[in-house]
Parts: C-alpha cells; sequence; structure tokens
C-alpha cells in the first residue's frame, strides 16, 4: 500500500503541474471563455423564449379577434340570405 502512495504522489503532482499549464494557456482561457459564453447564452435564449412566448399570446389574441369577427360576418350574411328566402313573391 506504501508503495502506491509513493507511486501517486509525483503523479499526481505532474498531472497537477500540467492542468494549471494548460489552464494559464491560450487554449485553456479559451475553454474558460467559452464556458461563460454559454451561461451568457442561455441567459439570452431564456430571455428569447420569453419574447417569442409573449408574440406568441399576442398572435392567438388577435386570432381569437379575427375568428369573432368572422363569425359574426357569417352571421350578417346567413341573415341576409334567410331574409331573401323568406320575402314574399312580388
Amino acid at each position: 500500500m506504501e508503495g502506491l502512495v509513493a507511486l501517486m504522489i509525483p503523479i499526481v503532482a505532474v498531472g497537477g503541474f500540467f492542468v494549471w499549464m494548460i489552464a494559464l494557456s491560450p487554449l485553456g482561457k479559451a475553454y474558460a471563455e467559452k464556458v461563460r459564453g454559454g451561461a451568457k447564452a442561455a441567459g439570452a435564449a431564456i430571455e428569447g423564449r420569453e419574447e417569442i412566448l409573449e408574440a406568441l399570446d399576442q398572435l392567438r389574441h388577435e386570432v381569437a379577434e379575427l375568428a369573432e369577427r368572422v363569425d359574426f360576418t357569417e352571421r350578417l350574411l346567413a341573415k341576409q340570405r334567410e331574409g331573401d328566402r323568406l320575402a314574399p313573391p312580388h
């Protein structure tokens, strides 16, 4: 067991050194920026989603208004046709 611990100490030390050097390199900085940008992009996606949902609600409202207008127009046309059918002959 002691031999395993003695073997792991230099491996962990050298591995930690290389991880530290990669973190300080441009590659590590680019990766860190990507991770930070991912969080910003997720926040922007949530804001964009809220805007889309708001626009969708507005469209639903407009479609409901148009449906009411179509129903009203259909009722008027149906009334006019019934009046023509029920009119006394000349």
